[in-house]
């Protein structure tokens, strides 16, 4: 057995290691990689040249930049507007856990951490207005898929860069095209839902007030606990108001009205920075977060603690040991064993369903970046470099919505403990169904854009 087909077995066996209790995937990917470059003859130096130091860059950037969003209220000024507008209609109720997971992925908020935010706001209004648990988790963890692919976005920004790291081709409209396809399937998968819902009574019509008058949330605060993909059930934020009091305290010396113009006024910079002048949104995060910290005093160990840090060791280990099996040669014979001669989109569908599958249980970004090496010989054979991976990117985040991964268990955390059972099995159906379908739909919708 050659070194790229240990380095194949090993990665594999990660994986499935992910199932077990209190296993780290990116805490063992480092020690992997030093282990198999070892066997295969590569120095400690040699491995650690792997270790992506953009993606490090970019992470911390951005996740410290809406960290300082949550910290100063600017973040829950935003959904206490959504929340005002849409009054007592049921359907537009409905359709705010899905808009806010859009915003807040599109900013360049992680799942994990937007998952903790929509899934006590989801879950809440469900209860307080007569909607079905399930439908108001899918539409909330939709939303968050129709933004993963924006510019701002980890995803976005994973696959523009790993597309010109893999030299695919990719044109200079792509992190447009991606952000488009994202947002059109999320829509999809709302539309579908709430057809059904309606139809079935798992959504209300008309308007409607709420179950106990006076406890419609006006913000939402989420703690700590949305910071990484490790919380698990039980351990989701849960909805309060802030008090003047406290949002006096996050600004400090300034207030929280010239704190949220700052604020804003920083998002716009790097939006306008990052998408305009093609500016390292990284960089620009930081830049921005350290600028707010200094303005408006706030605790430096406040927003450091909510870099979701085991999403960077989760990256850094995972993209560390796939560039080792890349110089391995491991994934060109993968390709060679997947590639179905003549039939470019056969090759991607299978592609879709191995990404689709394998993200069932384990982490959607560390999937995602582990079948990207995958794509350019399906591209090599006439497939569209932004189709192929948009079509593998969605293929990998359609199946986020089932009990067994980090998803999951936010959103039952965040449900009535009367409800989780029902929950729980509702959202396995829904997950088994999404497994065979959306790698499929993925593949077919999108393989040609």
């Amino acid at each position: 057995m050659s070194m790229a087909d240990v380095s194949v077995v090993v990665l594999v066996a990660l994986f499935a290691a992910t199932l077990l209790p209190r296993f780290n995937l990116g805490l063992a990917a480092l020690p992997a990689a030093f282990l198999v470059g070892l066997a295969a003859d590569r120095t400690a130096d040699e491995v650690t040249a792997f270790f992506p130091a953009d993606f490090f860059v970019l992470i911390v950037g951005i996740t410290a930049l809406f960290a300082v969003a949550q910290l100063n209220g600017t973040l829950d000024w935003l959904l206490d507007g959504m929340l005002r507008l849409v009054g007592g209609r049921v359907l537009l109720v409905a359709l705010v856990p899905f808009l806010i997971g859009a915003v807040l992925t599109a900013i360049g908020t992680l799942p994990a951490a937007a998952t903790a935010v929509v899934a006590p706001v989801a879950l809440g209004l469900a209860a307080r207005y007569g909607i079905s648990p399930l439908v108001a988790a899918v539409l909330g963890i939709t939303g968050i898929i129709s933004g993963l692919l924006s510019p701002l976005a980890v995803y976005g920004t994973s696959a523009r860069r790993l597309g010109d790291t893999l030299e695919i081709g990719l044109p200079d409209s792509a992190p447009v095209v991606f952000f488009l396809g994202g947002l059109v399937a999320g829509l999809a998968v709302a539309a579908g839902c709430l057809l059904v819902g309606l139809r079935t009574g798992a959504v209300p019509r008309g308007r409607v007030s709420p179950t106990a008058p006076g406890t419609t949330p006006t913000t939402f605060v989420a703690g700590p606990a949305q910071a990484g993909p490790e919380t698990g059930p039980g351990t989701a934020s849960k909805a309060r108001p802030e008090t003047e009091s406290e949002a006096e305290a996050t600004g400090r010396a300034v207030s929280p009205a010239a704190a949220r113009a700052l604020t804003l006024t920083c998002l716009a910079a790097v939006v306008v920075l990052s998408v305009g002048f093609d500016a390292n949104i990284g960089y620009l995060g930081l830049t921005a977060a350290v600028v707010q910290q200094i303005v408006l005093r706030l605790e430096p160990g406040e927003i450091v603690s909510r870099i979701p840090w085991n999403i960077v060791l989760l990256v850094g280990g995972l993209l560390t040991y796939v560039g080792l099996m890349q110089d391995l040669g491991a994934f060109a014979r993968i390709s060679d064993l997947l590639r179905v001669e003549g039939a470019p989109l056969l090759s991607l569908l299978v592609l879709c369903y191995i990404a689709g599958i394998t993200s069932f249980a384990a982490s959607s970004i560390a999937v995602f970046a582990t079948t990207m090496p995958l794509v350019p010989a399906v591209v090599a054979e006439g497939a569209s470099p932004v189709g192929a991976v948009l079509a593998v990117a969605l293929a990998s985040i359609l199946v986020d919505i089932n009990p067994l991964g980090i998803t999951g268990g936010l959103i039952l955390g965040a449900a009535r403990p009367d409800d989780r059972p029902r929950l729980f099995r509702h959202l396995l159906t829904y997950g088994a169904v999404s497994v065979v379908v959306g790698p499929a739909l993925a593949c077919v919708a999108f393989g040609w854009w």
